[in-house]
């Protein structure tokens, strides 16, 4: 029997073909997302769902879709999905994360355009026939400093095209190396001197932990006076109501949004202030992209659907069946031993150095890869999975370098993860056991044997007395419950080191009473993707 795939969001005549002529049974019904009772009731009939931003594929959705293989998003955005619920029910995500940059940027460049000409008002002016030729002066872009914040893909794309309009380009972008931000032409800065500096501000990042709100109304004061923010990125980077009060004050020149912190936005702080251009999330709104998209969504699923490959997913590997049986642990194990790298450093990356020893050694080292280099960069962008990490970690200038050697220690096999930064290297090692349960047994060269774990807490010390005291009684009286503790050390009285598996996330303040003990050189929360 062909496999059946669902549209539910508006895909084009051209995908929906595609799927025909693999001989996949398609159903195209572009409004049924809308209608989650509706889609609930079908989904359990279909292989494949293919969707854009319209259909939530929740837990609930996932819960009732008893015969789904894959979900496939034509975009790279996938808060709509709830990824978590689609592995536990054995469910591939994809998404095609490179079909919109082109016209992303170029929304944001056109954007930029809007608000330093005041385009959107003076057009609704003229149309009304009032000729208000003096009321709309505007600057030019010329020689103007664009500060960009996110130098990635998309923010790339923008800062090339910037700079053939001839303005200065500055960009923060903890991962951007100054070799790399040399070859692009920008200036490479800290987030407090962009804001002091930059005449026009681009976000081109996604929105996680680290960027909630990054343009708080704090930061919002520290920008320069008469700055214009354009956000064409996502929703949540921006203090809205702070920037409206910014704008009401002429501090900001101006604002062109196209993303907000609640969408559908009918209602926000910045709509029908002067000098604020607003679109409805436009930003992947051309006809080539929306086309881009839709076949590649497509192309991908019938590949999975009739052969097994799979291609840019985010919670599965690229490999083959036959693999997956015998690797998933040390994949497993090498986004952990990432994750934690990733974390851990701060500064821009110049290279990942990959040990696989032993019986790892002759496993599929190209996905391992993809695995560490994946756990890596989850920390600053949250979409890229095992297949675009290696052409994210190649555009931020990452050299990537893997080492194999028969066995040559205590341990079947291991893998050992160093990424070399200007300032240092930071190296992790682990292995799996014969349970199947990856454990890391190494950091910094101290031999440990830890379980990994989706809370954890590692911290650094001189080697004395009482510091397991200190932890357990700190973490103990704020209700924090240790689930598993392990200590190392270099040399008696050296440095020592402690990672700890704790039940729950650990407070900020307890951080800080830690902290205030003196008994610490570093400590540092981890959050682990454990199933």
């Amino acid at each position: 029997m062909a496999p059946k795939v669902l549209i539910s969001d508006s895909l084009s005549e051209a995908a929906v073909q595609i799927f025909k002529d693999r001989g996949i049974d398609v159903d195209f019904q572009p409004t049924l997302g809308k209608d989650k009772d509706k889609l609930a009731e079908v989904i359990g009939q279909y292989d494949g769902l293919a969707i854009r931003s319209a259909t939530k594929a929740t837990e609930k959705i996932i819960a009732a879709a008893d015969n789904l293989k894959v979900i496939g998003r034509a975009g790279i955005g996938t808060d709509n999905i709830d990824k978590d619920a689609a592995s536990k029910k054995g469910v591939i995500v994809m998404n095609t994360p490179f079909g919109n940059m082109i016209t992303t940027a170029e929304h944001a460049i056109a954007m930029m355009f809007a608000v330093a000409r005041q385009i959107p008002e003076a057009s609704e002016s003229t149309h009304a026939g009032k000729w208000e030729k003096s009321k709309f002066m505007g600057v030019e872009l010329t020689g103007k400093t664009l500060g960009v914040i996110g130098a990635g893909n998309i923010g790339g794309i923008v800062c090339d095209r910037a700079r053939g309009l001839k303005m200065k380009v500055v960009a923060y972008d903890p991962f951007l190396g100054e070799e790399k931000a040399a070859k692009m032409g920008v200036e490479k800065v800290e987030l407090e001197e962009l804001l002091a500096r930059a005449d026009f501000i681009t976000l081109h990042v996604p929105f996680t932990e680290q960027t909630a709100n990054i343009l708080s109304r704090e930061n919002l004061e520290k920008t320069k006076k008469g700055v214009r923010i354009i956000n064409c990125a996502r929703g949540g980077l921006v203090d809205e109501e702070a920037l409206a009060d910014l704008l009401k004050s002429g501090h900001v020149a101006g604002a062109a949004f196209d993303v907000f912190k609640q969408e559908p936005a009918t209602e926000n702080p910045l709509f029908n202030l002067p000098n604020v251009v607003c679109t409805p999330h436009l930003g992947a709104a051309t006809t080539e992209a929306q086309e881009n998209v839709a076949l590649q969504v497509a192309e991908q699923m019938s590949d999975y659907l009739l052969t097994g490959a799979v291609t840019n997913a985010l919670n599965m590997p690229s490999v083959t069946a036959e693999e997956a049986q015998i690797m998933g642990p040390w994949l497993k194990l090498a986004g952990y031993l990432g994750a934690f790298t990733g974390q851990m450093t701060d500064e821009p990356i110049k290279a990942i150095n990959i040990l696989y020893d032993g019986v790892v050694s002759e496993m599929n080292l190209d996905a391992l890869n993809c695995g560490v280099v994946a756990g890596i960069m989850k920390r600053a962008n949250p979409d890229v999975n095992m297949v675009s990490a290696p052409v994210v970690a190649k555009e931020k200038g990452i050299q990537i370098s893997t080492t194999n050697q028969d066995k040559s220690g205590a341990f079947d096999g291991y893998i050992k993860v160093t990424v070399v930064t200007d300032k240092r290297e930071r190296s992790i090692a682990g292995t799996v056991f014969s349970d199947g349960k990856p454990r890391f047994i190494q950091i910094k060269g101290i031999n440990i044997d830890a379980e990994v774990g989706r809370h954890m807490v590692y911290t650094t010390n001189e080697d004395v007395p009482g510091i397991i005291g200190t932890l357990g009684q700190t973490l103990g009286e704020n209700g924090v419950n240790i689930a598993n503790f392990t200590l190392g050390r270099a040399d008696v009285k050296g440095e020592a080191i402690a990672l700890l598996y704790v039940d729950a996330p650990v407070p900020t303040e307890v951080v800080k009473q830690l902290h205030e003990t003196g008994r610490f050189t570093q400590i540092k929360l981890l959050e682990f993707d454990v199933a």
